[in-house]
């Protein structure tokens, strides 16, 4: 599966739209959890932490995230529906970059923490608190579902000089 690009227009006119709702009715559990195997696999493959199925040109709200944790292991999320219900008041800005947006990165300044509302792959209510890098990539996932690039937020964007920074 290729991830769409903003380097071709038709493309990008795909990335630039808000996502409706993922119906699970519409859907088997088999293909569902086809579909989160096939985004993870995407996006480790192009060495990115995150994917929203826009990006792989399905009209579906949600997202994969799999996310470096200090104690080695990294931790997966498949989230469906997802909506950002609060968010703190402290900010903090990093680099960010996209593997829609490639040779490109930017400094994206967020919240520092948030509560997530979705779905898990099954259709039941989660709710997550994520705060730091997991915030930062749910953020930056969700907005690619409302049809926002990172490169509308950031203060500054910069050419890639190298593969180091990380690909959300």
């Amino acid at each position: 599966m290729e991830i769409l690009t903003v380097n071709n227009k038709k493309e990008e006119k795909i990335l630039r739209r808000k996502t409706p709702d993922f119906d699970f009715a519409g859907h088997e559990k088999k293909e569902v959890r086809e579909m989160v195997v096939k985004m993870r696999t995407a996006a480790k493959k192009e060495n990115g932490i995150g994917l929203s199925a826009n990006q792989l040109g399905f009209d579906w709200r949600f997202f994969i995230a799999e996310i470096p944790s200090d104690k080695g292991k990294p931790k997966f999320y498949a989230i469906f529906n997802p909506s950002i219900v609060k968010v703190s008041k402290e900010k903090t800005e990093l680099e960010e970059g996209c593997l829609s947006v490639p040779g490109i990165w930017g400094i994206v300044e967020r919240p520092e923490r948030i509560t997530l509302l979705g779905l898990d792959k099954n259709g039941k209510k989660i709710k997550i608190k994520a705060w730091g890098l997991p915030a930062r990539v749910f953020q930056h996932e969700i907005d690619h579902l409302n049809g926002i690039l990172f490169i509308d937020k950031a203060s500054q964007l910069f050419k890639q000089a190298s593969e180091k920074t990380a690909k959300i």
